[in-house]
């Protein structure tokens, strides 16, 4: 099964970021996540629509 949801340090790598510009991008609200007890964790949707906004606006650049 696909996870759902990634740890910070998970979804840093698959954008290839470092895990403090993670954090930036949701503290900026540009990247959504959730926490979970006391874990924070980063929906994949929420990587995709942030790459899906990334190439949109590099379009109509």
């Amino acid at each position: 099964m696909t996870p759902l949801l990634l740890t910070v340090s998970e979804a840093a790598a698959a954008l290839a970021i470092s895990r403090s510009k993670l954090y930036e991008l949701i503290a900026s609200g540009s990247i959504t996540s959730i926490r979970i007890d006391g874990s924070r964790r980063v929906p994949v949707s929420a990587l995709h629509d942030y790459i899906t906004h990334l190439a949109t606006e590099e379009c109509a650049a």
